[in-house]
């Protein structure tokens, strides 16, 4: 999880790399905890389904266009506004991914779990400085 401006603030748990990610949120009801803390999220299409509360949802997803299907121009310009929202957290990933050390990481996810959060301790301790 980050904030406005990419900056890691939260690490999940770790889990098996065969888990997808919604499933890793519907483990952790992740939309559950959003609403109970008065928060929302800005998430890619990969979590479209994920927060079935259409009058009040927390978890925000862009629109999809199939074949018979087309975006209408507001859709369009609803996408290009998540798009932005989205970059900086987007940005905060691949600082995650800058950690080389996960590169050729094979442990328990458990262990992981805290090898990563360690990290961001770190991470942010040095930014901070």
């Amino acid at each position: 999880m980050t904030d406005e401006r990419g900056c890691l603030i939260r690490i999940s748990a770790a889990r098996p790399g065969r888990t997808h990610d919604i499933t890793a949120a519907r483990h952790e009801h992740i939309q559950d905890h959003l609403r109970a803390a008065g928060l929302g999220a800005l998430a890619d299409l990969g979590f479209r389904g994920l927060d079935n509360d259409v009058l009040d949802p927390v978890i925000v997803t862009g629109y999809t266009a199939t074949r018979a299907h087309k975006l209408t121009p507001g859709q369009k310009d609803a996408n290009r506004v998540l798009a932005t929202g989205r970059a900086p957290v987007e940005h905060g990933f691949a600082h995650l991914k800058n950690w080389r050390t996960l590169t050729k990481l094979r442990t328990n996810p458990a262990r992981a779990t805290h090898l990563l959060r360690a990290l961001l301790v770190l991470t942010n301790l040095e930014v901070n400085r």
